[in-house]
């Protein structure tokens, strides 16, 4: 097994990282613009995709979204539906989390990456497109823990 994937349907043995274990109590809110907030959770849809029926191919591509945004990745857990063969999973992210739901009849996922800290969920979506090859994505943004 490498790296980046874990038995389906199981805990994931994927080590966090040592950062996690640190006595330093850190401050993962951003401020942008002069707007204070925990962070950003994007909502994806993709359309006409591909792959949306295979567990495996589906972990691998989050993992590799989810490093890529810069998130910790502490576990992940994948369920394959039957008849249809869609797949619902989460990767748990020190950062939040990845989540994706897909309908493999309609060729249509649903996805949220919501990230806080200095992770920026928008450097998963050319993964997701290399991933999936959808025809269309629509994406919408919302900043979590507004402060006044």
């Amino acid at each position: 097994m490498d790296t980046l994937t874990a038995p389906l349907g199981m805990v994931s043995d994927f080590s966090p990282s040592e950062a996690l274990h640190t006595e330093e109590t850190k401050d993962y809110f951003v401020e942008k613009n002069g707007i204070r907030f925990a962070g950003t959770h994007l909502i994806i849809d993709l359309w006409g995709a591909t792959n949306l029926d295979d567990p495996a191919h589906i972990d691998e591509i989050l993992r590799v979204a989810a490093i890529e945004t810069g998130a910790t990745i502490l576990h992940g857990h994948f369920h394959h539906f039957q008849p249809n063969g869609g797949v619902s999973g989460v990767l748990v992210l020190a950062e939040s989390h990845v989540s994706i739901h897909t309908w493999p009849e309609k060729s249509y996922a649903a996805l949220d990456i919501f990230v806080c800290g200095a992770c920026d969920p928008y450097l998963a979506i050319p993964v997701l497109k290399r991933g999936f090859l959808p025809e269309r994505v629509q994406l919408a943004e919302h900043r979590r823990g507004m402060q006044a």
